[in-house]
């Protein structure tokens, strides 16, 4: 059996990385391949020979590997093949984009003392944020993930699922939709607003241009907003369990309990993840530029560089309060997300120095080891 890597998105610049770890490597049969299921320390990896169970290399437990973080759902992967046993894990290929989030959400700043990344998943092309159309739509946390979406180096498609549970009659019509996704799109911006139907198929088709051959595709949200069951209709099978939520808060059980990646008939692939109950950001800065592009635009626009936005005469942001061009609930959205996005670049900075040394160690070690083979 050999299993062609570019239909999981293997790239040409994935090519030349592994190639040149494989280069410098002599130590037995190494191949590349792409992660695609993620339970604790035990992993799936697709490579040309098929789907392996796959182990980390001792390495990683120890000073050489440790600026680059362990592997996660979506990595591409070089591993040490055995074709009697579990294959080992040996390096971690450049990530083209990753979705990561702090540990610290918040609740305890004297807690926080180092805040760490973690990086639920990589190598997507997509990220299709998923609100429910009942009591999760939440415009507080669709900006944040809209900001940790772009700031992944992907992009985002709002998807708003159980559209069944709307008046069929507007949902029917534009016009009706609109009103009721009017708060939505107005905090997605340029990003497509998509409603959909799992249950009926309604808006489905409207995905596609997503679903290419080769692109991988993230789902993200919170429990309960009917990610397994978008998962099954694009799939057209049963791949995961539909657990029923609870009627009077519209919460949900956690479905996944893992992540996995999935390849559809289309040929797109589909990376499902748990339920996330709180989201706290990871060096958010770029991402919010793109999802508050229109109030860092007014911020420009203060007469004062150092204008505090509270009585300054020639404030932007005032002045769009005022006139309605800019929500109150917006304004303060984005003032909770930059207060944490500052916090967390605070706290993390000695993290951030500890990762990138231990990467120039792993670097140099390489390179000493390519110059010896040489010898």
């Amino acid at each position: 059996m050999f299993v062609d890597l570019k239909a999981y998105g293997f790239s040409p610049s994935d090519s030349i990385a592994a190639g040149e770890i494989c280069n410098s490597e002599n130590s037995g049969e190494l191949l590349p391949g792409r992660i695609t299921d993620c339970r604790r320390e035990q992993y799936r990896v697709i490579c040309e020979c098929g789907e392996l169970q796959a182990e980390l290399k001792g390495s990683f437990y120890f000073g050489l590997r440790e600026g680059e973080g362990m592997p996660v759902i979506g990595d591409f992967v070089v591993l040490l093949h055995n074709p009697s046993g579990p294959s080992l894990i040996t390096t971690i290929l450049p990530r083209r984009s990753k979705f990561s989030r702090s540990d610290f959400l918040g609740h305890d700043e004297a807690y926080a003392k180092n805040v760490r990344e973690q990086i639920i998943a990589a190598n997507f092309d997509y990220v299709f944020i998923l609100s429910s159309l009942n009591h999760d739509l939440n415009p507080k946390r669709l900006s944040r993930y809209l900001t940790a979406s772009w700031q992944s180096g992907a992009f985002p498609v709002l998807v708003l699922t159980k559209a069944d549970l709307v008046d069929t009659g507007l949902v029917d019509t534009d016009l009706g939709l609109n009103s009721i996704t009017a708060g939505a799109r107005k905090i997605a911006g340029e990003v497509p607003v998509i409603a959909v139907s799992s249950k009926t198929g309604f808006g489905i088709g409207e995905l596609s241009p997503f679903l290419e051959n080769g692109k991988t595709i993230v789902l993200l949200g919170s429990s309960g907003v009917g990610k397994s069951s978008l998962l099954n209709r694009l799939a057209g099978e049963e791949l995961m369990e539909v657990k029923a939520i609870r009627e009077d808060d519209s919460r949900g059980r956690h479905t996944t309990t893992h992540r996995q990646l999935f390849r559809l008939d289309s040929g797109a692939l589909v990376i499902d993840t748990p339920g996330l109950r709180e989201l706290g950001l990871w060096d958010s800065g770029e991402g919010m530029e793109h999802a508050f592009a229109g109030i860092e635009e007014l911020l420009s626009q203060c007469r004062f560089s150092n204008c505090t936005h509270q009585n300054e005469p020639g404030c932007a942001v005032l002045t769009a309060l005022e006139d309605g061009r800019l929500s109150i609930e917006q304004w303060k959205n984005y003032q909770i997300q930059e207060r944490e996005t500052a916090f967390v670049e605070n706290h993390s900075a000695y993290l951030k120095q500890k990762q990138e040394f231990h990467r120039s160690i792993a670097r140099m070690n390489r390179a000493r080891g390519k110059g010896m083979d040489d010898l």
